[in-house]
């Protein structure tokens, strides 16, 4: 393989992507039948798996991770000593809340939570809450 063929199929998985189908096929259909009951604490604590992986040293790379992973568009709304309140929008979040009875944010939730505590070396975690009507999730973070 010559180095330009090489440079033209890294190109093409950089532009790839997976559709929204694709996703919730794996993500809600077939992670929920898997793991039943424990689907919710299962990606919770991958979420924090994935997160020590992909450390993130501030809000915009947490944010490029999140538009790169395809979770949406996430941005920090608040902050205060022990907690912070990001935003979580757009495209696949946005499907997710319109098309799921229950959708779970348990995922990205544990992503962030353990952003954070690498970030402030305390333990950190997080809850989301659905917004329906305007379409986004909230996710909360606290440590001591």
């Amino acid at each position: 393989m010559t180095i330009e063929n090489e440079e033209q199929g890294l190109t093409k998985a950089k532009t790839a992507s997976v559709s929204f189908f694709g996703y919730e096929l794996i993500r809600d259909v077939l992670m929920g039948e898997l793991l039943g009951k424990d689907a919710d604490d299962v990606l919770y604590w991958g979420g924090k798996t994935l997160a020590r992986r992909f450390p993130c040293t501030d809000t915009d790379e947490l944010a490029a991770f999140f538009q790169e992973a395809g979770w949406g568009i996430i941005v920090l709304v608040k902050e205060t000593k022990n907690e912070r309140l990001y935003r979580l929008s757009g495209g696949m979040a946005e499907r997710r809340i319109d098309t799921q009875t229950t959708p779970s944010f348990t995922l990205e939730s544990g992503f962030v939570a353990e952003q954070m505590s690498s970030h402030f070396d305390k333990a950190a975690e997080a809850i989301f809450q659905l917004h329906k009507k305007t379409k986004h999730v909230d996710i909360t973070v606290k440590w001591e």
